[in-house]
């Protein structure tokens, strides 16, 4: 067995699209009418058609339960964080925080009340903690992660951490 893609109910398809375009920088890449794949393998499917394949009453359907959410990772962080501060219809679920590890992150909601989290990349955070003139040894120390792996991620290009790769 393959897993495939997650699939999220949508109650305004052209405006979630729209969201996901401006926002997170997706695109379709298919078109099915009432449901769509965008680039990373997110599907989104229209609440009516939804109800009908599960065979479920309207109010069963619940937006913003707060219980799951999409991940996305990117490289220019801070330059992300000032697009979403200029967005004027972007609902936060909380500020831009940094957690315990190093890793900043920011979680907003989409049109529908699901979650998104971007958080800067792995090789971003370590770059940022070596210019700060930690070692690679307190690096891994500071993030709670293998010292090989802060050495493979200070070796890899930082364009081969693309936010679109799936």
């Amino acid at each position: 067995m393959k897993f495939k893609n997650p699939l999220l109910v949508v109650s305004d398809l052209q405006k979630s699209k729209q969201f996901y375009k401006e926002v997170l920088g997706l695109r379709v890449i298919m078109d099915f009418g009432a449901n769509v794949t965008l680039t990373g393998g997110i599907a989104l499917q229209t609440k009516e058609t939804w109800l009908e394949f599960i065979q479920a009453k309207n109010e069963e359907i619940v937006f913003g339960n707060k219980a799951t959410e999409l991940y996305f990772e990117e490289n220019n962080f801070d330059s992300f964080i000032q697009k979403l501060n200029s967005l004027s219809d972007i609902h936060f679920v909380h500020p831009m925080i940094e957690h315990r590890w190093g890793q900043r992150v920011v979680r907003f909601y989409d049109p529908d009340k699901h979650i998104i989290e971007v958080g800067e990349n792995l090789k971003s955070v370590c770059l940022r903690f070596l210019n700060a003139g930690l070692t690679k040894a307190e690096i891994a120390v500071r993030m709670d992660i293998p010292l090989k792996l802060v050495e493979k991620l200070l070796k890899e290009p930082l364009a081969s951490f693309s936010k679109t790769d799936s």
